[in-house]
């Protein structure tokens, strides 16, 4: 790492316990580990909010004897191929399947892409994991 500094940071005695509490469960190493995580999942949020250019991922649950289902997903993504990089299909089980679409574009054009597949009539249960390009992230 170039250029690290180093600083101090006041907290009140039971936000820091709960804190470190935090650390632990989820096996960070150390307290500095876990604020540069909180930090960089603040910027990336700000990289969502102000448009920039985004990468991430959209999970798709849904039963594939839907009738018409697999045509309106194909579709869709057909309109949205600027922003998809990636599809995966997986069979579940017999009547459930998985798909898992990468993405990376605009934050408007993901978000917009994600609703409306999440909104087609046979999706179980949909979901947009957030996540940025690197660019502006250290």
């Amino acid at each position: 790492m170039s250029g690290l500094v180093r600083f101090g940071v006041s907290l009140e005695d039971e936000l820091l316990r709960k804190f470190d509490l935090y650390i632990k469960e989820k096996n960070y190493p150390n307290r500095s580990e876990a604020f540069r995580d909180l930090i960089r999942q603040e910027l990336i949020k700000k990289e969502w909010d102000t448009g920039k250019d985004v990468a991430g991922a959209i999970t798709l649950i849904y039963n594939h004897h839907q009738r018409e289902l697999l045509s309106k997903i194909t579709d869709l993504q057909h309109d949205f191929q600027n922003v998809i990089i990636s599809t995966q299909h997986v069979h579940l089980d017999h009547d459930n399947c998985l798909e898992i679409v990468a993405v990376k574009g605009r934050s408007r054009e993901v978000r917009k892409l994600a609703e409306m597949l999440k909104a087609i009539k046979g999706i179980k249960h949909g979901t947009l994991s957030m996540s940025s390009t690197g660019k502006d992230i250290s």
